[in-house]
C-alpha cells in the first residue's frame, strides 16, 4: 500500500539498543582483528597498524545510520517502559549515565591513539596502548547495554 504504516517509534529504539549491543559483544570478541588493518598503503614494509576506526564506528560516532549513533536519546526515550519501582529507575538512570561517560571516553581514546604515532615521542606503542584503553570503554559501554536490556525487557 502507498501508505504503509511504520512501526512505532519503541520498537525501532528496542531493536538500535539491541543491535548496538551485539555489535560492541562482536567487536570485543574479535578486537586484534578488528583494531588492526594491515597493507593500508602501497609501501610492502609497513604491513599491518593498529587502528581506532573501528572503535569510533561501532560506538556510533562514524554514521547516523548507526544502530547507536545517539543512543543517549535512544535510551532516554526508552525509560518510560522500564518498570516504575525506585529500584529499576535509578538502575536504568546509572546505565544512562554510565552509557554516555564511557562511550564518550572511549571515542576520545581511540581518537588519541589515531595521533599516537604523529606526536612527538610517540610511536605504534602509543597508538596501541590508547587503543587497549578504549576497549575497557567499550565493556563498560557494552555491560550498560546489558542492563538496559534487562530492564526492558529485551532479549540480546
Amino acid at each position: 500500500p502507498a501508505m504503509a504504516k511504520k512501526p512505532p517509534k519503541d520498537l525501532s529504539d528496542k531493536e538500535k539498543i539491541v543491535e548496538g549491543y551485539r555489535r560492541l559483544d562482536y567487536l570485543l570478541q574479535n578486537w586484534e582483528k578488528e583494531t588492526t588493518v594491515c597493507n593500508r598503503s602501497d609501501n610492502p614494509y609497513i604491513g599491518c597498524e593498529r587502528t581506532p576506526e573501528k572503535v569510533m564506528e561501532y560506538l556510533g560516532y562514524k554514521s547516523m545510520n548507526d544502530p547507536l549513533f545517539r543512543a543517549d536519546k535512544t535510551l532516554i526515550r526508552l525509560q518510560s517502559l522500564v518498570p516504575n519501582d525506585p529500584e529499576s529507575q535509578a538502575e536504568y538512570q546509572d546505565a544512562i549515565d554510565t552509557f554516555m561517560e564511557k562511550a564518550e571516553e572511549g571515542n576520545g581514546m581511540a581518537f588519541i591513539s589515531s595521533w599516537g604515532e604523529a606526536n612527538p615521542g610517540g610511536g605504534k606503542d602509543r597508538v596501541a596502548l590508547f587503543i587497549e584503553r578504549s576497549k575497557r570503554d567499550v565493556i563498560d559501554v557494552r555491560n550498560t547495554l546489558a542492563t538496559a536490556i534487562r530492564l526492558l525487557g529485551l532479549e540480546a
